[in-house]
C-alpha cells in the first residue's frame, strides 16, 4: 500500500509547519485553523506573525537556539497570537515542539508542531511579554534561578514577575498560580 505523505501532512490532527530560517515554508490545515489564516497567508511569513510581540519572537529564538543545537529538538508551552478570522489578535496558550534538521545551524530547517491549549488553559489576565514568558516557565516547574538563567535576568527579577502574576491571578502560592494558569 502506498502512503500519501502530503495528504498525511495536510490532514494530521496536530498543526505542522516546515521552516527555513524561522520562515514558514509549508503548513497544514490544523495550523491554518488554529491561527485563523489560509495557507497562502502563512507560507513565506516569518514565525513572528504568530507571536504576541516582536520582542517575544526574538527572545524565544535566542533562547531555543542553544537547546536545538545541543539536543536537536525543543518543546515548551507559550502564548501565541491568532492572525486572522473572527478571533484575530487573540492570545492563546500553545504547546510547541520542534526538531532542527541541522544541529549546527538550528534555525536553518526544521519541523514544528503546534497544539492549541486554549480549551483547557485560557489566557485570563492581560500579561506583559515578560510575564507570559515567566508564566510559561512557572508551569514547567522551574526555579527562579533556572528561569533567570534562561531569560537572561536575575532570579530576583523573576520573583518580581512571579509576584505580579500571582496578584493578577489572585493566587496565594506558586502551586496555586500554576493551577490558575492551567485554567483551574
Amino acid at each position: 500500500m502506498d502512503i500519501d505523505y502530503q495528504l498525511a501532512f495536510d490532514l494530521a490532527p496536530v498543526g505542522l509547519v516546515l521552516s527555513r530560517h524561522r520562515t514558514m515554508v509549508d503548513c497544514n490545515r490544523a495550523v491554518c485553523e488554529m491561527f485563523g489564516a489560509s495557507r497562502e497567508e502563512l507560507v513565506g511569513q516569518s514565525f513572528q506573525v504568530l507571536y504576541p510581540s516582536a520582542d517575544e519572537y526574538e527572545r524565544t529564538g535566542a533562547r531555543i537556539a542553544p537547546i536545538l543545537n545541543a539536543k536537536g529538538h525543543y518543546a515548551d508551552e507559550r502564548v501565541m497570537r491568532r492572525v486572522g478570522g473572527r478571533l484575530q489578535g487573540e492570545a492563546f496558550w500553545c504547546h510547541v515542539t520542534g526538531r532542527s534538521l541541522d544541529r549546527n545551524d538550528p534555525h536553518a530547517a526544521g519541523i514544528w508542531t503546534f497544539e492549541d491549549l486554549s480549551a483547557h488553559r485560557p489566557v485570563r489576565a492581560e500579561l506583559t511579554p515578560r510575564e507570559r514568558e515567566v508564566a510559561a516557565l512557572v508551569m514547567n516547574g522551574l526555579t527562579a534561578k533556572a528561569m533567570g538563567k534562561l531569560l537572561g535576568i536575575s532570579p530576583r527579577t523573576v520573583e518580581v514577575y512571579r509576584a505580579r502574576l500571582m496578584r493578577k491571578y489572585g493566587a496565594s502560592s506558586t502551586a496555586d498560580l500554576v493551577h490558575r494558569l492551567m485554567g483551574g
